[in-house]
């Protein structure tokens, strides 16, 4: 017999496999000898009250252990000879687009501008030895995707797009942690998560796809409004259907569409800065308790939401037991964002605090047209790396020293690497960003009494949230209302926000065609 049963427990509990017996035989009115075998199936924190408590969901095998076959084995075949689709991009909209197309039993070409995730790592490193990024592999940009080095957060409110559960079992055939599939928040980390997108390669290549590196797309070839291929420096890439799948920093592609005249629409988008703590602190605030985390916790996370003046403020891309790093992606820009590792066991913790911007806005700073906002983010990063002094110095101030306007000549320690450099945001940060923002702080402040703390630090800038542009398409058929033949998805095309939005976005366009 199997049941299931829902345990509300402490943290201490939760660990103990005794009390948690005990709480079963209780529970299902059975003798402890019956209960074979116990698993857990979700897993959550209750932090609302000052107990902080945890919400279990087990499953439970009385009397004998059932053989249960696992929920979802993805069927790959032999594509090797069929029909080509062209996919733009290797982040996660790119890789699960392929991976579903083999499912249909279509051949994907992966072009990626960057590099394997083996050779990213090292530009990487010397991105941090010389201060200087390679314009095709770095933070943003090689295969995985932005998101490869952004702590593998899994968590989505984008549920009604697509099969959540579906996209987190893939990752799981390829190498994930099992976990992913019970933890509330899953995240894989930064230590784990290049290795699962090295598996999905392997997939794709295996049962026929190719995913080619180093191949920049430098143009789309289109005959009477259809698709009919790209084109690389290597020459042209045929297929009548391209999914496209470039992320939110590829501006280059925005700018070789215009040259086309593909239709593209402005979009709201949210600019900030990242804000870093002292991990213990946030336990501290989360947890309701002096002492921290303790023994049985994981490090905090949190998230702020507010309204000011009809604009949104808001944490986003929270890293607990995280790191800040520098995500630009070109010369003369400073940008930073934050990552974890799977254990999430650094001393600190980080996220963006940004608000939105939309089009009136923008007007109204002087940036106009489809690409007003992406050269209000260029203007933002460029005097950010000025403010810097460059080489990946980020401008900085205490965040007690922020709410006051005060520059700070000292800073407590911090895990991002190039340095720090003092500044006064408010004396270049557009007004409307600053003001929204103290005003957003000052809020959050109140709601977790310690969170302005002065060992808090805001870095500058986080510029890349989400796209200024958005691609659009027809609702039911996913395609370029324009262009048939022309898929545009995920988080580049304004349609996806984080790992697994995306990913689902990539599947959805495959799911709409017919074979």
């Amino acid at each position: 017999m199997y049941k299931e049963v829902e345990l509300r427990v402490t943290p201490e509990e939760a660990c103990d496999k005794e009390k948690i017996l005990y709480l079963l035989v209780r529970t299902l009115h059975v003798e402890r000898v019956r209960i074979k075998h116990t698993e857990v199936i979700k897993k959550s924190i209750d932090a609302r009250q000052r107990r902080v408590m945890m919400q279990l969901k087990l499953g439970v095998f009385i009397d004998e252990v059932e053989q249960r076959e696992r929920q979802f084995i993805p069927m790959y075949k032999d594509v090797s000879k069929a029909r080509p689709v062209v996919v733009v991009g290797a982040g996660p909209a790119g890789l699960f687009a392929a991976l579903r197309l083999i499912e249909k039993g279509l051949r994907p070409i992966v072009l990626e501008r960057g590099k394997s995730v083996e050779e990213r790592k090292k530009d990487l490193n010397q991105l941090y030895k010389t201060g200087s990024v390679n314009m095709d592999s770095n933070y943003g940009f090689g295969e995985g995707g932005a998101g490869t080095f952004s702590d593998g957060k899994l968590f989505t409110r984008s549920k009604k797009r697509g099969n959540v559960n579906r996209i987190l079992e893939i990752l799981v055939y390829h190498g994930a942690s099992e976990s992913i599939l019970i933890d509330a928040h899953p995240h894989i980390g930064t230590d784990k998560l290049p290795g699962v997108i090295v598996n999905i390669r392997k997939t794709i290549e295996r049962y026929g796809g190719e995913v080619r590196f180093n191949s920049r797309v430098k143009d789309i070839l289109i005959e009477e409004n259809k698709m009919k291929g790209v084109l690389i420096d290597e020459g042209e890439v045929l297929a009548d259907r391209v999914i496209l799948a470039t992320g939110h920093s590829a501006r280059d592609v925005y700018r070789m569409l215009q040259a086309r005249s593909v239709l593209m629409l402005t979009k709201e988008f949210a600019v900030g800065l990242r804000l870093e703590h002292p991990q213990e602190v946030i336990d501290r605030i989360q947890y309701h308790n002096p002492a921290g985390r303790g023994d049985f916790l994981p490090a905090a996370e949190y998230s702020f939401v507010t309204n000011i003046n009809g604009r949104g403020v808001y944490s986003f891309c929270m890293c607990p037991g995280g790191v800040v790093v520098p995500a630009c992606t070109g010369p003369e820009q400073q940008v930073v964002n934050g990552m974890s590792s799977s254990g999430r066991n650094t001393a600190w913790a980080n996220s963006a605090i940004v608000t939105s911007i939309g089009e009136e806005e923008l007007k109204e700073l002087r940036y106009t047209g489809l690409f007003g906002g992406m050269e209000f983010q260029s203007d933002l990063e460029y005097r950010a790396w000025e403010e810097g002094g460059g080489k990946l110095v980020a401008p900085a101030q205490r965040l007690t020293h922020f709410m006051v306007n005060k520059e700070s000549v000292s800073f407590p320690k911090s895990s991002y690497k190039p340095g720090l450099r003092p500044t006064l945001f408010r004396e270049w940060l557009p007004s409307p960003v600053y003001r929204r923002l103290l005003a957003g702080l000052e809020q959050f402040g109140r709601k977790s009494r310690g969170f302005i703390h002065e060992d808090a630090l805001l870095l500058g800038v986080e510029t890349r949230t989400s796209a200024p542009v958005r691609i659009p398409r027809l609702p039911e058929r996913m395609v370029h209302p324009e262009i048939e033949g022309l898929y545009p998805c995920g988080e580049g095309a304004g349609y996806a926000g984080g790992i697994v939005s995306a990913a689902m976005d990539g599947e959805g366009c495959v799911d709409v065609f017919t074979l």
